[in-house]
């Protein structure tokens, strides 16, 4: 071997920038760029997202109602806006007794309060031995003036916000009753469009779920009507034979709250009835009370499994979990959408998602032979 061979030259190692980075580096910001501009997009929109998701389960809901008028020869323009402005009407109405009935609460309540304490301060004064006047409360309540004059203050200061926000919601109310118009009298119409955009083999199955949340959306709320006009028939009644004031519209009033507002809504209802029965007789708000919890249980296990067996089947712990996560959400439109949304859901799950055969615990087959084994023994002694 030749050790006088030039040597050769190291390999030259390439130091410049990859030719492909400054194009990867491009895209990465125009990717950056587009997901910036999508997200402030959609945190501009979200309100008008949120008012198209609710006025859609409101088209939902109305739409058994339509049908059933187009069915019978008119037009679904004409159905759309009666059923509508019957809706209309039903909560004014509402909203008007439930006004009429807190500004009546209030003014029996200022009246009674002097009557009230001095029953309270008497009580007080028997039961722990106390020699309390309604002069030295009076004298307490001075001394906290500077503190109710705060709270006064502070509350004058934010009348502008709270009409500002009062004004806000009633336009958001109009423009998802307006499009909520458009919507169910334009079903049909929405519904091809959106088919016209799918394959023949997904029209089908679109189909099949936009009837299932017809059904589970508009069942929740007539199932929710009927359990009001029990509960609102009930509570009146019950009211009415304790004599408080105004028994019609606390009854209507316990049975929409009762009604929509699932496990506890009995309970939240009660707690305007109580302060009437407390302008009349203190007595009378603990029978209030009582009744309150023993219908919610009735309702609960004996009316509402018989009502929403064919119509809205939700387990009561699923819909209470509902309720909160769609309020957390949404707030109060959330969880009123909560329960026909989780219905939907789980109807569309039980249809196309696979279910198999819970195979038999052993265990429970032995202590059942065995139950057997016992009940017979003493009929073959």
């Amino acid at each position: 071997m030749d050790n006088d061979s030039p040597e050769q030259p190291p390999p030259r190692t390439r130091t410049g920038m990859p030719p492909w980075l400054p194009r990867a580096m491009a895209l990465a910001l125009v990717f950056f760029g587009l997901f910036l501009l999508a997200d402030w997009a959609f945190h501009r929109l979200l309100g008008i997202l949120i008012i198209l998701v609710v006025a859609f389960f409101i088209s939902l809901a109305m739409e058994p109602a339509v049908a059933v008028l187009v069915r019978r020869g008119l037009p679904r323009g004409l159905a759309t806006g009666l059923v509508f402005i019957g809706t209309f009407a039903c909560v004014l109405a509402f909203l008007a007794a439930l006004v009429t009935l807190l500004v009546e609460t209030t003014t029996n309540l200022a009246h009674e309060t002097p009557r009230l304490l001095e029953e309270g301060i008497d009580w007080v004064n028997r039961a722990f031995g106390q020699h309390f006047t309604m002069h030295e409360l009076s004298q307490r309540l001075l001394r906290e003036s500077d503190l109710i004059e705060g709270y006064a203050r502070t509350a004058a200061d934010n009348v502008w916000g709270v009409s500002t926000t009062v004004l806000g919601g009633l336009a958001q109310v109009l423009t998802i009753a307006l499009f909520s118009v458009y919507l169910t009298a334009g079903g049909p119409k929405v519904r091809r469009a959106v088919c016209s955009m799918l394959p023949p083999a997904h029209q089908r199955t679109f189909l099949h779920a936009w009837d299932l949340a017809i059904d589970k959306t508009g069942g929740y709320l007539y199932s929710r009507l009927l359990l009001a006009i029990v509960s609102a028939i009930v509570h009146g009644a019950f009211l009415a034979i304790l004599g408080l004031p105004n028994p019609i519209a606390l009854g209507v009033w316990f049975g929409v709250i009762s009604a929509f507002i699932p496990t506890i809504g009995t309970y939240i209802a009660a707690i305007l009835p109580v302060f009437v029965a407390l302008s009349v007789d203190p007595l009378d708000a603990v029978w209030v009370i009582a009744f309150a919890v023993v219908y919610q249980w009735v309702q609960d296990y004996l009316l509402q499994p018989r009502i929403t067996a064919r119509t809205v089947d939700v387990n009561a712990a699923i819909a209470l979990l509902a309720v909160l996560a769609g309020g957390a959400l949404l707030g109060a439109v959330g969880a009123l959408l909560a329960i026909p949304a989780t219905a939907t859901v789980q109807a569309f799950l039980s249809e196309y998602v696979k279910h198999y055969a819970v195979t038999e615990d052993p265990r429970i087959d032995q202590t059942t032979a065995r139950r057997k084994r016992s009940a017979k023994a003493p009929a073959d002694d």
